[in-house]
């Protein structure tokens, strides 16, 4: 009996630790978590073009950037909606996500034009309400999707994709990872702009019902258009999955570096453009959260020759803010430019990187996804291309 007592406490002592927090098992605690979503797939071709079908596309880059993000950063949870060829109902690919509490939902597709063959490029997409009859046309291709699911009229409350009077209700939803999504989607077109050498097509707003019931950012990207013969061709090369794949890799990682330093004021993760970001000027540092935002400096900012200004973009609008309107905070002196169909707000002007950063830290109590981008002669440009020229110029002096 006595050796038996003994068993059954070995027994328990070892469950006990098997339960304890402190267990170091084949399930890894991850600081960031991301969900890839290949669209499409099983019975559910997608765009269909003279050789291919999107489903197959989509799933490839998919999997090459999560292998990327494996590879390179052990911090970093990977989820995929689907590693294979089957079916996933648009509501069950939010709910992995959710149910997974993840920091980022990127959603792959590729694109197709009906009576088009030579639209070309790459765009990618945030929630909200299509400002064009082209864009309303992409969230309808993209949610016709349910229309396989056999119970689409209860499980999306009779959600009809292709009527538009069903899409009025993206008019009034409020998604308050807007910002966070809209920049995300930035850094991946600048990467498929200027990494991939593909045609630029921009950020766009629509209602994708993947994206609606997803809680976190998320973004829908199309790779391109597999109607364009040409287009199809390079989505069905390793040249051409590789690149795209790496293209939202290297936006991902940005994006990550910036929320990690954020909300932690530092981050371990390295982007080779960016060895020497955080350097500071000559000038001594201010407080990182002083009591209220420091205005800005009235001095007029010595350019350089090629005109590159620095700025703090502070949020995203789909409509014009009024100058007392309570998103600014009270902050003073803001301006806004238009791209992708937004009006984005920035605080600060300076051809001093560092000085940009120094104000970027000082609004960060009032506005935490603030960050920074560049203008070179009133264009906006890759900001790490920025941030290169700038390092150059001071060494040259």
């Amino acid at each position: 009996m006595e050796v038996y007592r003994r068993y059954i406490l070995y027994i328990g002592i070892c469950l006990g630790l098997l339960a304890s927090p402190f267990c170091t098992g084949s399930i890894e605690a991850k600081d960031f978590v991301v969900v890839i979503d290949a669209g499409h797939g099983g019975h559910d071709p997608g765009a269909v073009g003279r050789i291919s079908k999107e489903k197959n596309i989509n799933l490839k880059v998919a999997t090459k950037l999560g292998r990327q993000i494996q590879k390179n950063c052990p911090d970093v949870k990977v989820i995929y909606t689907r590693s294979k060829d089957v079916f996933i109902p648009l509501s069950r690919r939010a709910e992995i996500a959710n149910n997974a509490q993840a920091d980022l939902f990127i959603s792959i597709h590729t694109n197709a034009l009906a009576n088009n063959r030579t639209a070309k490029g790459a765009s990618t997409w945030t929630l909200g309400l299509a400002k064009s009859d082209a864009n309303l046309e992409v969230a309808k291709r993209e949610n016709s999707v349910i229309l396989y699911e056999d119970d689409y009229k209860t499980r999306y409350a009779g959600f009809n994709p292709n009527s538009s009077e069903s899409y009025i209700i993206f008019e009034f939803m409020q998604d308050k990872y807007m910002s966070q999504s809209v920049h995300l989607a930035s850094l991946v077109q600048q990467q498929f702009k200027h990494t991939c050498k593909r045609n630029d097509r921009g950020v766009h707003q629509a209602g994708f019902l993947v994206l609606k019931a997803s809680a976190m950012p998320s973004i829908l990207v199309e790779l391109g258009f597999i109607s364009t013969p040409e287009e199809e061709r390079y989505l069905n090369t390793e040249e051409g999955t590789t690149s795209l794949a790496n293209g939202i890799y290297r936006a991902f990682l940005t994006y990550k570096h910036e929320q990690e330093v954020r909300l932690k004021g530092s981050s371990p993760t390295i982007l080779p453009q960016e060895e020497e970001t955080e350097a500071p000027s000559k000038e001594p540092e201010k407080p990182t959260v002083p009591v209220t935002p420091a205005k800005p400096e009235k001095q007029k900012p010595q350019e350089p020759a090629e005109g590159i200004i620095f700025k703090v973009q502070i949020l995203a609008s789909s409509r014009p803010l009024a100058k007392n309107d309570k998103q600014l905070k009270g902050l003073k002196g803001v301006e806004y430019y238009e791209e992708g169909g937004l009006y984005k707000y920035t605080y600060g002007a300076s051809a001093d990187y560092n000085r940009m950063l120094r104000t970027k830290r000082e609004i960060t109590a009032k506005f935490k996804d603030a960050f920074i981008i560049a203008f070179k002669n009133g264009k906006k440009m890759d900001i790490n291309a920025a941030i290169n020229e700038f390092k150059q110029s001071r060494n040259n002096k």
